[in-house]
Formats: C-alpha cells, sequence, structure tokens
C-alpha cells in the first residue's frame, strides 16, 4: 500500500480508501448496499490490516447510520485515532426543514457538530462539500468551514462534485480573504468515464488538489460481469439504477480490453480498473465501496498490478475521450509553443 500527499498538505493518505456508502442500507440509499455493524467491522478491520488509513463517509448516507456505523466500528475496533484519517461531508438532506440541506453557514455548522456526535470523533480530518449550493454564496460557505478548522473540529476542508469554474473561484476567494482553502476534490473517475479529465483533472493539477475517485467501477459496470453479450446482471445495482451515466459502446470497447489484459496477468477485471486508476498522476486515493470480504479482497489486490506502456497505451486509446471545443483547439494551436517548452526543459537552463 503506498501512501499519497493530499494535495499540496503534508497529510499522507493510502492509495485505496475505504468507503461506507455500503453501510445500514436504511432509506435512499439501500439500493447501494446494507453491510450492519458486524459485518462492517470485518471489512473495516481488514481494510485496515492491509493497510488503508483513510475512510470516507457522508451524513446522507443511510441517512446518518452510515456514519453511526463507522463511529462504532472504529471504537469497536480499538483504532487509534491518530492512525486512521476519516473524511465526511455535507449538503444533501438531512430532515424536512428549509434549512436542513445545502450549504449555508448555518447547515455546515450544524452538520458538523452532528457528525461529530454520529462518529463519536473530537474531530473530522477531512471535511467536504458534498455539491454546489447555488443558493448560498461561496464566500459564506468558505467562512464556515474556515471557523471550523480554526475551531479545531476539522483539519481539512474539500469538494466534491463541483465544476472546476466553481472550484477556481472559490480558492481565489480563499486566497483574497485569507480563508481555508480546498486541499481535495472527490469526483467521479473511472476508465470508462474521463470526462473528469476535460476540465476537473487539469484544474487540480494547477491548483494543487488531491483527487479523490468515487464509483472507479462505475457503478459495477467494470466488476468483469458485464460485457456485450450479457448487459444486465441479477442482483448488480446497475440491473435497477444505471449510475453513473456511461457512454455503453465506448464502455464495452474499455471491457474487453480490460478482460484481454485480465487473463493475461490471471487478475479480475476489476483490479485492472483499479489498478489503471491508481496509475493516474493526479489521482490521491481511490474509494472502494464493498459489500462482501470477497470483493474487498478482490479489490485490494489492484495495488500489486502494473502495467507496461503499451499496455496503458491500449487502455488510453479504446477509452479516450472525443476531442469537443476548446480542447481540440488548444491541441491544434498550443502544441508548437508546449513543444519548444518540452524542449527547453529537456535541454535544461541556457548557459551564457
Amino acid at each position: 500500500m503506498r501512501y499519497n500527499p493530499l494535495g499540496h498538505t503534508g497529510l499522507f493518505v493510502s492509495e485505496l480508501c475505504f468507503g461506507t456508502m455500503t453501510f445500514s442500507g436504511q432509506g435512499a440509499f439501500g439500493f447501494i448496499g446494507a453491510v450492519q455493524q458486524t459485518e462492517a467491522e470485518v471489512l473495516l478491520g481488514r481494510a485496515l490490516d492491509a493497510g488503508i488509513n483513510f475512510i470516507d463517509t457522508a451524513d446522507v448516507y443511510s441517512e446518518g447510520q452510515s456514519e453511526v456505523i463507522t463511529g462504532q466500528a472504529l471504537k469497536n475496533l480499538s483504532v487509534a485515532r491518530d492512525n486512521v484519517v476519516v473524511a465526511t461531508k455535507v449538503f444533501g438532506d438531512m430532515g424536512k426543514g428549509a434549512n436542513q440541506r445545502g450549504a449555508s453557514r448555518k447547515h455546515i455548522m450544524d452538520a458538523a457538530k452532528a457528525s461529530l456526535q454520529r462518529l463519536q470523533l473530537d474531530y473530522i480530518d477531512l471535511y467536504q462539500l458534498h455539491g454546489f449550493d447555488p443558493a448560498t454564496p461561496i464566500e459564506e460557505s468558505l467562512r464556515a468551514l474556515d471557523d471550523l478548522v480554526r475551531q479545531g473540529h476539522v483539519r481539512y476542508i474539500g469538494v466534491s462534485n463541483w465544476a472546476a469554474w466553481q472550484i477556481s473561484k472559490a480558492l481565489g476567494i480563499a486566497a483574497l480573504r485569507g480563508l481555508e482553502k480546498f486541499a481535495s476534490l472527490q469526483a467521479y473517475y473511472t476508465v470508462a468515464g474521463r470526462d473528469v479529465e476535460r476540465e476537473l483533472v487539469p484544474m487540480a493539477a494547477s491548483e494543487g488538489l488531491g483527487l479523490l475517485v468515487w464509483s472507479p467501477l462505475a457503478g459495477g459496470l467494470l466488476s468483469g460481469k458485464y460485457s456485450r453479450a450479457n448487459t444486465t446482471v441479477e442482483g448488480n445495482r446497475r440491473a435497477t439504477f444505471a449510475f453513473p451515466p456511461v457512454e455503453m459502446e465506448r464502455a464495452y470497447d474499455v471491457i474487453e480490453v480490460l478482460q484481454t489484459l485480465a487473463t493475461a496477468k490471471q487478475v479480475s477485471v476489476a483490479q485492472v480498473a483499479l489498478a489503471w486508476l491508481l496509475h493516474q498522476r493526479q489521482v490521491s486515493s481511490v474509494l472502494l465501496g464493498a459489500r462482501t470480504l470477497a470483493q474487498l479482497e478482490d479489490n485490494l489486490g489492484a495495488v500489486h498490478i502494473t502495467f507496461t506502456a503499451d499496455e496503458l497505451a491500449q487502455l488510453d486509446t479504446v477509452s479516450k475521450l472525443p476531442n469537443e471545443y476548446p480542447g481540440w483547439m488548444t491541441d491544434l494551436w498550443s502544441q508548437g509553443r508546449a513543444q519548444q517548452l518540452a524542449a527547453a526543459r529537456v535541454a535544461g537552463p541556457s548557459r551564457v
């Protein structure tokens, strides 16, 4: 297990993160998984034994019960607080009241207190805005998060499911006002869905944000169960809820290459898909959402897989996004300048 810095911070997180969205199964997230306390402790214990030090949850998962199970599991397993990095999120509906959702100062402060109680923790390592709130000024959200950091309730802040321009605007406001800046972006990313590479990955690289990946197997599509000949799998969540959305023809092309590589390496398709993400430079950690110990064991094996340059090229070619403006114009119009810069870097500093 490798440990990567979270963006431009001194915090190191394991390259695989233990996600808890499968815990409880209460409410709207029941179709994701219904792992109960005893099973959760077995899964979390195995993840920790494998070297994972990063745990991700959210207040909205199973109406808060995912946080409850996570906190109790850490307590029952006698996990030393400084040995784990615990992340949770705020934004989704936590009640019927008008102010029990969003990223207002009121909701952020109330939600953080409630998450700490459910998790049975004194502080949250990484507190993330789970979505963009069009009703709340960005500065209001940032000031609330900054106060939580200054009060010691939160150590780092992050964001999830925002557009690149929204994150860049928030970073500019934080710099101007002297507020805590986002350390990370949690986003959907998979070899079958590389949309994040258009704007978000370049922005994260430019601004020093760590990239945390959710749904790395595209909601089970890359689990090894699906193919052009087998488009529905009983018991898999995509059978009832095709999320995240994927361009299926390209995805089936990707699956065929994954299957070829998996057979050659004598590993699972899921392991190859996860390993591809671990080879992407900007990725800090990849979230695993296992429902069974067998799934978790298989996913953990991804850290041992390596690729040749040719194998990476095969995956890149079959999964490459179609060009969109202004990307194709940037490639066409700026390539000469980019080549000049690359040549200068290879040659080193000029001699006088």
